[in-house]
C-alpha cells in the first residue's frame, strides 16, 4: 500500500499543521474509518505527552526532593514568620542549595500550550493560509469536529446523534477526574500539615484551598464544553494521559518513600539497640 501524498491547506505554519493533521489522518483512514481526522489528533496528543515524558518524570522527581525539605521549609516558616521578606530569601536559598525549583511541576503543561494553541486555531478557523479550512466537516461519528457544545444543543438537544458524543466526552472527562480526585485527597491526607503562621496556627484559607484543590479536576468539564471538539478529544486525551502518568510516577515516589522509611526504621532499631548496650555495660 503505498503512502499518502502530502499536501499543505493553504500557506503559512498554520496551512503546514492543517497538512500535517490531514497527512496523519489519510494513514489512520484504514482503521479508523470517517473518524479518521479525530483518530489523528489522539494520535498527536499521545506523541506529545509521549515527548514531554522525561519533563513528567523529571518534574515528579523535583516533587519528591520538595517534600523531603518540608521539614526544613516548616522550620524556616517558624523562624522567619514576622519577616517574610527574609523568609522568603531562605526559601530561595534552600531551594537553590538542593538544586530544586518550585515552578519545576508547571513545565510540562506549559511545553504543551503551543500545541494546543495550534490545534485550536486550526479548527475554529474558517480559512487557513487563505483557503478555505476543509478540516471543520471531519466528524467523530455524528459531530463535526469544529462545532462546540452549543451547536450539538442546537442540533438535536443533548441526546441527539451530536448530543451523544459530548455525554460520551462528559462521561469520560467525569470519571477520570473522580479518579484524579481519590487519588489527590489520598496524596493530600498523607502530606504534611499545612502552612503555619506565628504561634503555629494555621495561615488563613489554607486549610479551605487544600480542600478545594482536589476538586479542581472537575473543571475540565467546562473547557470540554466551550472549546471546538477537536480541542475536547485533546482535553480528553492528555487528561487521560496525565491521570495514568500521575498514578504511575505517584507509586513509583510511594515506594521511594516505602524504602526510605524502612531504611530509616532499620537505623532506629539499631541505635536503640546501641543504646541499650551501653547502658547494660
Amino acid at each position: 500500500m503505498s503512502l499518502p501524498e502530502f499536501h499543505t491547506s493553504g500557506s503559512g505554519f498554520f496551512g503546514l499543521c492543517a497538512g500535517g493533521v490531514d497527512y496523519l489522518a489519510d494513514l489512520l483512514q484504514p482503521l479508523a474509518g470517517t473518524a479518521a481526522t479525530a483518530a489523528a489528533i489522539v494520535v498527536l496528543t499521545a506523541c506529545v505527552r509521549l515527548l514531554l515524558l522525561p519533563l513528567s518524570r523529571t518534574a515528579a522527581r523535583g516533587q519528591r526532593e520538595r517534600a523531603g525539605l518540608a521539614p526544613e521549609i516548616a522550620a524556616l516558616r517558624r523562624k522567619y514568620a514576622k519577616n517574610p521578606e527574609r523568609m522568603q530569601r531562605a526559601l530561595t536559598e534552600l531551594h537553590a542549595e538542593h538544586g530544586v525549583s518550585p515552578l519545576g511541576g508547571c513545565l510540562p503543561m506549559l511545553c504543551q500550550l503551543p500545541f494546543f494553541f495550534v490545534l485550536y486555531h486550526v479548527f475554529s478557523s474558517s480559512r487557513i493560509g487563505g483557503e478555505p479550512n476543509h478540516l471543520l466537516p471531519h466528524r467523530l461519528f455524528a459531530a463535526p469536529l469544529g462545532d462546540h457544545w452549543g451547536d450539538a444543543l442546537a442540533h438535536g438537544g443533548p441526546f441527539g446523534e451530536r448530543g451523544l458524543v459530548y455525554v460520551a466526552l462528559f462521561a469520560l472527562v467525569a470519571a477520570v477526574a473522580t479518579f484524579t480526585v481519590r487519588r489527590n485527597k489520598r496524596q493530600l491526607a498523607g502530606a504534611d500539615t499545612p502552612l503555619a503562621a506565628a504561634g503555629g496556627q494555621q495561615v488563613p484559607g489554607v486549610g479551605a484551598l487544600t480542600r478545594f484543590m482536589p476538586y479542581m479536576a472537575y473543571f475540565t468539564l467546562i473547557s470540554v464544553a466551550v472549546v471546538p471538539l477537536a480541542g475536547a478529544l485533546y482535553i480528553v486525551t492528555s487528561t487521560t494521559w496525565s491521570a495514568v502518568e500521575r498514578a504511575v510516577l505517584y507509586r513509583e515516589r510511594g515506594t521511594a518513600a516505602e524504602d526510605a522509611g524502612e531504611a530509616t526504621g532499620k537505623g532506629k532499631v539499631k541505635k536503640d539497640a546501641g543504646e541499650g548496650e551501653a547502658v547494660a555495660a
